[in-house]
Protein backbone atom coordinates (compact mmCIF):
# COMPACT_ATOMS: atom_id res chain seq x y z
CA UNK A 1 0.00 0.00 0.00
CA UNK A 2 0.97 3.44 -0.77
CA UNK A 3 0.36 6.89 1.16
CA UNK A 4 -2.90 8.49 -0.75
CA UNK A 5 -4.28 12.11 -1.06
CA UNK A 6 -7.91 12.86 -2.42
CA UNK A 7 -8.66 16.20 -3.66
CA UNK A 8 -12.24 16.82 -3.56
CA UNK A 9 -13.21 20.76 -5.50
CA UNK A 10 -16.27 21.32 -3.73
CA UNK A 11 -18.99 23.69 -4.64
CA UNK A 12 -22.77 24.08 -3.43
CA UNK A 13 -22.24 20.61 -2.08
CA UNK A 14 -23.25 21.12 1.67
CA UNK A 15 -25.74 18.13 1.66
CA UNK A 16 -23.62 15.74 -0.10
CA UNK A 17 -20.29 16.45 2.21
CA UNK A 18 -20.76 14.55 5.06
CA UNK A 19 -21.98 11.40 3.32
CA UNK A 20 -18.68 11.55 0.79
CA UNK A 21 -16.49 12.07 3.83
CA UNK A 22 -17.96 9.51 6.02
CA UNK A 23 -17.46 7.15 3.34
CA UNK A 24 -13.97 7.90 2.84
CA UNK A 25 -12.87 7.58 6.13
CA UNK A 26 -14.32 4.30 5.95
CA UNK A 27 -12.48 3.10 2.71
CA UNK A 28 -8.75 4.59 2.46
CA UNK A 29 -7.86 3.38 5.83
CA UNK A 30 -7.73 -0.36 4.35
CA UNK A 31 -6.45 1.38 0.92
CA UNK A 32 -3.51 3.37 1.86
CA UNK A 33 -0.83 3.45 4.62
CA UNK A 34 -1.22 7.09 4.98
CA UNK A 35 -4.33 9.43 4.00
CA UNK A 36 -5.59 12.88 4.07
CA UNK A 37 -8.87 14.33 2.06
CA UNK A 38 -8.45 17.78 1.14
CA UNK A 39 -11.56 19.85 0.29
CA UNK A 40 -11.39 22.70 -1.68
CA UNK A 41 -14.16 25.05 -1.16
CA UNK A 42 -14.62 27.02 -4.64
CA UNK A 43 -16.57 30.06 -3.24
CA UNK A 44 -19.43 28.25 -3.17
CA UNK A 45 -22.25 30.90 -2.14
CA UNK A 46 -24.14 28.02 0.37
CA UNK A 47 -22.69 26.68 3.13
CA UNK A 48 -20.45 24.55 1.84
CA UNK A 49 -17.43 25.97 3.98
CA UNK A 50 -18.93 25.51 7.39
CA UNK A 51 -19.68 22.07 6.71
CA UNK A 52 -16.24 21.51 4.96
CA UNK A 53 -14.43 23.44 7.93
CA UNK A 54 -16.35 21.59 10.65
CA UNK A 55 -15.49 18.32 8.86
CA UNK A 56 -12.12 19.46 9.30
CA UNK A 57 -12.16 20.47 12.91
CA UNK A 58 -13.42 16.74 13.94
CA UNK A 59 -11.15 14.83 11.73
CA UNK A 60 -7.36 15.12 11.92
CA UNK A 61 -7.07 13.36 8.23
CA UNK A 62 -9.73 15.85 6.62
CA UNK A 63 -7.88 19.46 5.43
CA UNK A 64 -10.19 22.14 4.05
CA UNK A 65 -9.12 24.87 1.88
CA UNK A 66 -11.49 28.03 1.13
CA UNK A 67 -10.69 30.12 -2.57
CA UNK A 68 -11.44 33.63 -1.91
CA UNK A 69 -13.89 33.03 -5.03
CA UNK A 70 -15.13 31.25 -7.96
CA UNK A 71 -12.04 30.02 -9.80
CA UNK A 72 -13.79 26.92 -11.24
CA UNK A 73 -12.95 23.00 -11.05
CA UNK A 74 -9.76 22.95 -12.88
CA UNK A 75 -8.37 25.96 -10.85
CA UNK A 76 -9.55 24.45 -7.56
CA UNK A 77 -8.19 21.24 -8.49
CA UNK A 78 -4.79 22.79 -8.89
CA UNK A 79 -4.92 24.55 -5.55
CA UNK A 80 -5.81 21.28 -3.91
CA UNK A 81 -2.63 19.01 -5.70
CA UNK A 82 -0.34 21.92 -4.89
CA UNK A 83 -1.51 21.53 -1.54
CA UNK A 84 -1.35 17.37 -1.24
CA UNK A 85 0.88 15.90 0.80
CA UNK A 86 1.09 12.17 -0.18
CA UNK A 87 3.04 10.40 -3.03
CA UNK A 88 -0.56 9.65 -4.66
CA UNK A 89 -3.02 11.41 -5.54
CA UNK A 90 -6.89 10.83 -6.24
CA UNK A 91 -8.84 13.24 -7.52
CA UNK A 92 -13.33 13.12 -7.50
CA UNK A 93 -16.19 15.48 -7.61
CA UNK A 94 -18.09 15.92 -4.39
CA UNK A 95 -21.88 14.98 -5.50
CA UNK A 96 -21.51 11.15 -4.93
CA UNK A 97 -21.58 10.13 -8.67
CA UNK A 98 -18.09 9.06 -8.02
CA UNK A 99 -18.25 5.94 -5.11
CA UNK A 100 -15.38 6.21 -2.59
CA UNK A 101 -15.89 2.63 -2.42
CA UNK A 102 -14.39 2.64 -6.37
CA UNK A 103 -10.90 4.37 -5.00
CA UNK A 104 -8.94 0.77 -4.21
CA UNK A 105 -9.60 -0.28 -7.66
CA UNK A 106 -8.35 2.72 -8.85
CA UNK A 107 -5.48 2.57 -7.05
CA UNK A 108 -5.22 -1.15 -7.96
CA UNK A 109 -5.05 0.16 -11.69
CA UNK A 110 -2.24 2.32 -11.02
CA UNK A 111 0.38 0.35 -12.22
CA UNK A 112 4.12 0.68 -12.38
CA UNK A 113 3.67 0.84 -15.98
CA UNK A 114 1.37 3.78 -15.57
CA UNK A 115 1.37 7.64 -14.23
CA UNK A 116 -1.88 7.87 -14.29
CA UNK A 117 -5.49 5.86 -14.49
CA UNK A 118 -8.92 7.05 -15.10
CA UNK A 119 -11.74 5.63 -13.71
CA UNK A 120 -14.16 5.40 -16.42
CA UNK A 121 -18.38 4.28 -15.71
CA UNK A 122 -19.51 1.30 -18.02
CA UNK A 123 -22.68 3.00 -18.64
CA UNK A 124 -23.88 6.74 -19.29
CA UNK A 125 -24.59 8.95 -15.50
CA UNK A 126 -25.55 12.07 -16.98
CA UNK A 127 -28.79 13.18 -19.84
CA UNK A 128 -27.96 12.29 -23.46
CA UNK A 129 -27.08 15.92 -24.52
CA UNK A 130 -24.37 16.61 -22.02
CA UNK A 131 -23.54 12.87 -22.74
CA UNK A 132 -23.07 13.84 -26.31
CA UNK A 133 -21.70 17.23 -25.44
CA UNK A 134 -18.75 15.81 -23.17
CA UNK A 135 -17.95 12.26 -25.32
CA UNK A 136 -17.42 14.93 -28.47
CA UNK A 137 -14.57 17.37 -26.11
CA UNK A 138 -13.37 14.54 -25.12
CA UNK A 139 -13.04 12.76 -28.71
CA UNK A 140 -11.89 16.36 -29.68
CA UNK A 141 -9.25 16.19 -27.25
CA UNK A 142 -7.89 12.89 -28.03
CA UNK A 143 -7.36 13.58 -31.42
CA UNK A 144 -5.51 17.08 -30.96
CA UNK A 145 -3.11 16.09 -28.02
CA UNK A 146 -2.52 12.64 -29.07
CA UNK A 147 -3.69 10.79 -26.17
CA UNK A 148 -4.88 7.16 -27.07
CA UNK A 149 -7.47 7.43 -24.13
CA UNK A 150 -8.33 10.86 -24.69
CA UNK A 151 -12.18 9.39 -24.74
CA UNK A 152 -12.02 8.02 -21.35
CA UNK A 153 -11.01 11.25 -19.65
CA UNK A 154 -12.62 12.06 -16.87
CA UNK A 155 -12.60 13.53 -13.17
CA UNK A 156 -12.63 10.62 -11.11
CA UNK A 157 -8.54 9.84 -11.55
CA UNK A 158 -5.25 8.82 -9.81
CA UNK A 159 -2.00 9.64 -10.50
CA UNK A 160 1.56 10.16 -8.93
CA UNK A 161 2.15 13.53 -7.81
CA UNK A 162 5.51 14.12 -9.84
CA UNK A 163 2.53 15.25 -12.46
CA UNK A 164 2.00 18.15 -10.61
CA UNK A 165 5.43 19.64 -11.63
CA UNK A 166 3.38 19.67 -14.87
CA UNK A 167 1.13 22.95 -13.28
CA UNK A 168 4.13 24.67 -12.67
CA UNK A 169 3.75 26.22 -16.10
CA UNK A 170 -0.38 26.60 -15.83
CA UNK A 171 -1.04 30.28 -14.74
CA UNK A 172 -3.90 32.60 -15.15
CA UNK A 173 -7.55 31.79 -14.97
CA UNK A 174 -7.80 29.33 -18.31
CA UNK A 175 -6.74 25.81 -16.56
CA UNK A 176 -7.26 22.13 -17.78
CA UNK A 177 -5.18 20.01 -15.76
CA UNK A 178 -5.21 16.87 -18.03
CA UNK A 179 -3.77 18.69 -20.93
CA UNK A 180 -1.23 19.45 -18.31
CA UNK A 181 -0.15 16.23 -17.45
CA UNK A 182 -0.50 14.93 -21.42
CA UNK A 183 2.83 17.40 -21.17
CA UNK A 184 4.28 15.11 -18.72
CA UNK A 185 3.64 11.64 -19.92
CA UNK A 186 1.63 9.33 -22.03
CA UNK A 187 1.68 6.41 -19.78
CA UNK A 188 -2.16 6.86 -18.83
CA UNK A 189 -4.22 3.76 -18.16
CA UNK A 190 -7.95 3.65 -17.80
CA UNK A 191 -9.85 1.32 -15.18
CA UNK A 192 -13.86 0.98 -15.17
CA UNK A 193 -15.39 1.60 -12.40
CA UNK A 194 -19.55 2.01 -10.78
CA UNK A 195 -20.86 5.53 -11.36
CA UNK A 196 -24.07 6.43 -9.54
CA UNK A 197 -26.77 9.01 -10.71
CA UNK A 198 -26.46 12.55 -8.90
CA UNK A 199 -28.43 11.95 -5.89
CA UNK A 200 -29.01 15.77 -4.26
CA UNK A 201 -29.49 18.75 -6.69
CA UNK A 202 -28.67 19.84 -10.22
CA UNK A 203 -25.39 19.38 -11.88
CA UNK A 204 -23.52 22.59 -12.05
CA UNK A 205 -22.36 22.14 -15.45
CA UNK A 206 -24.89 22.16 -18.97
CA UNK A 207 -23.85 21.65 -22.36
CA UNK A 208 -24.12 25.29 -22.78
CA UNK A 209 -20.93 25.48 -19.88
CA UNK A 210 -19.17 22.28 -21.91
CA UNK A 211 -19.13 24.11 -25.03
CA UNK A 212 -17.23 27.18 -23.36
CA UNK A 213 -15.09 24.67 -22.02
CA UNK A 214 -14.48 23.36 -25.24
CA UNK A 215 -13.65 26.31 -26.83
CA UNK A 216 -11.45 27.28 -23.91
CA UNK A 217 -9.40 24.34 -24.39
CA UNK A 218 -8.94 24.62 -28.12
CA UNK A 219 -8.07 27.71 -28.18
CA UNK A 220 -6.08 27.93 -24.59
CA UNK A 221 -4.69 25.18 -25.02
CA UNK A 222 -3.90 25.02 -29.64
CA UNK A 223 -3.03 26.56 -32.13
CA UNK A 224 -5.82 24.26 -34.20
CA UNK A 225 -8.17 26.92 -34.58
CA UNK A 226 -5.46 29.55 -36.30
CA UNK A 227 -4.43 26.78 -38.80
CA UNK A 228 -8.01 26.49 -39.62
CA UNK A 229 -8.69 29.56 -40.25
CA UNK A 230 -5.59 29.58 -42.51
CA UNK A 231 -6.86 26.50 -44.40
CA UNK A 232 -10.59 27.83 -44.73
CA UNK A 233 -9.18 31.07 -46.44
CA UNK A 234 -7.26 29.28 -48.73
CA UNK A 235 -10.11 27.48 -49.74
CA UNK A 236 -12.00 30.40 -50.18
CA UNK A 237 -9.79 32.03 -52.07
CA UNK A 238 -9.40 29.25 -54.59
CA UNK A 239 -13.04 28.80 -54.96
CA UNK A 240 -12.67 32.98 -55.71
CA UNK A 241 -10.34 32.51 -58.51
CA UNK A 242 -12.50 29.66 -60.14
CA UNK A 243 -15.80 32.20 -59.76
CA UNK A 244 -13.70 34.68 -61.55
CA UNK A 245 -12.28 32.14 -64.04
CA UNK A 246 -16.24 31.59 -64.89
CA UNK A 247 -17.34 35.37 -64.41
CA UNK A 248 -14.93 36.40 -67.51
CA UNK A 249 -15.61 33.62 -69.36
CA UNK A 250 -19.20 33.95 -69.91
CA UNK A 251 -18.51 37.85 -70.39
CA UNK A 252 -15.98 37.11 -73.28
CA UNK A 253 -18.36 34.45 -74.08
CA UNK A 254 -20.59 37.35 -75.42
CA UNK A 255 -23.23 37.85 -72.24
CA UNK A 256 -21.72 41.25 -71.12
CA UNK A 257 -24.40 40.59 -67.80
CA UNK A 258 -23.25 37.85 -65.72
CA UNK A 259 -26.57 36.49 -64.12
CA UNK A 260 -27.19 35.34 -60.99
CA UNK A 261 -27.24 38.39 -58.61
CA UNK A 262 -29.37 37.14 -55.29
CA UNK A 263 -25.94 33.95 -55.56
CA UNK A 264 -23.65 36.35 -55.96
CA UNK A 265 -24.79 38.62 -53.06
CA UNK A 266 -25.38 35.49 -50.74
CA UNK A 267 -21.54 34.69 -51.06
CA UNK A 268 -20.25 37.88 -50.19
CA UNK A 269 -22.73 37.82 -46.91
CA UNK A 270 -21.29 34.16 -46.31
CA UNK A 271 -17.45 35.52 -46.96
CA UNK A 272 -18.12 38.42 -44.92
CA UNK A 273 -19.17 36.35 -41.78
CA UNK A 274 -16.05 33.98 -42.19
CA UNK A 275 -14.00 37.17 -42.23
CA UNK A 276 -15.57 37.79 -38.59
CA UNK A 277 -15.52 34.62 -37.09
CA UNK A 278 -11.74 34.78 -38.17
CA UNK A 279 -11.37 37.99 -36.54
CA UNK A 280 -13.03 36.76 -33.43
CA UNK A 281 -10.89 33.74 -33.02
CA UNK A 282 -7.88 36.14 -33.66
CA UNK A 283 -9.43 38.27 -30.89
CA UNK A 284 -10.00 35.13 -28.51
CA UNK A 285 -5.99 34.67 -28.74
CA UNK A 286 -5.47 38.39 -28.11
CA UNK A 287 -7.64 38.61 -25.03
CA UNK A 288 -6.50 35.91 -23.75
CA UNK A 289 -3.15 36.78 -24.00
CA UNK A 290 -3.95 40.33 -22.68
CA UNK A 291 -5.45 38.60 -19.48
CA UNK A 292 -2.09 36.21 -18.85
CA UNK A 293 0.00 39.34 -18.80
CA UNK A 294 -1.98 41.41 -16.56
CA UNK A 295 -1.02 38.70 -13.95
CA UNK A 296 -4.81 37.22 -13.43
CA UNK A 297 -3.79 34.38 -10.65
CA UNK A 298 -5.27 30.80 -11.07
CA UNK A 299 -6.69 31.04 -7.67
CA UNK A 300 -6.26 32.79 -4.12
CA UNK A 301 -7.13 30.76 -0.99
CA UNK A 302 -8.92 33.06 1.73
CA UNK A 303 -7.89 30.25 4.67
CA UNK A 304 -7.51 27.07 5.13
CA UNK A 305 -8.43 24.49 8.09
CA UNK A 306 -6.40 21.11 9.51
CA UNK A 307 -6.18 19.61 12.67
CA UNK A 308 -9.20 21.32 14.15
CA UNK A 309 -7.07 24.78 13.66
CA UNK A 310 -7.23 27.72 11.19
CA UNK A 311 -3.92 28.32 9.31
CA UNK A 312 -3.03 31.88 8.01
CA UNK A 313 -4.14 33.04 4.69
CA UNK A 314 -2.18 31.87 2.23
CA UNK A 315 -0.71 33.98 -0.97
CA UNK A 316 -2.19 33.65 -4.71
CA UNK A 317 -1.90 30.49 -6.68
CA UNK A 318 0.63 31.79 -9.49
CA UNK A 319 3.32 29.20 -11.21
CA UNK A 320 5.29 28.30 -7.52
CA UNK A 321 2.40 27.61 -5.93
CA UNK A 322 1.59 26.84 -2.47
CA UNK A 323 2.42 23.44 0.01
CA UNK A 324 1.39 22.78 3.44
Amino acid sequence: MTNVSVVIPCYRSARTLPALVERLLAVLPAAANLFEVVLVVDGSPDDTWEVAQGLAERHDSVRAVLLARNYGQHNALVAGIRCARYEVMVTMDDDLQHPPEEIPRLLAGLGPDLDIVYGVPSGGTHGRIRDFASKSLKCGLSGRFGAENGADISAFRAFRSFLRESLDGVGGPHTQIDIAFSWATTRVGTVEVRMQSRLVGRSNYTPAMLVRHAIGVFVGYSTLPLRLVTYFGLLTGAFGIVLLAVFLWTYWSGDSTVKGFTSTASMIALFASAQMIALGIIGEYLGRIHVERMGRPTYIVRTRVESGAAQPMTVTGGPEGWSA
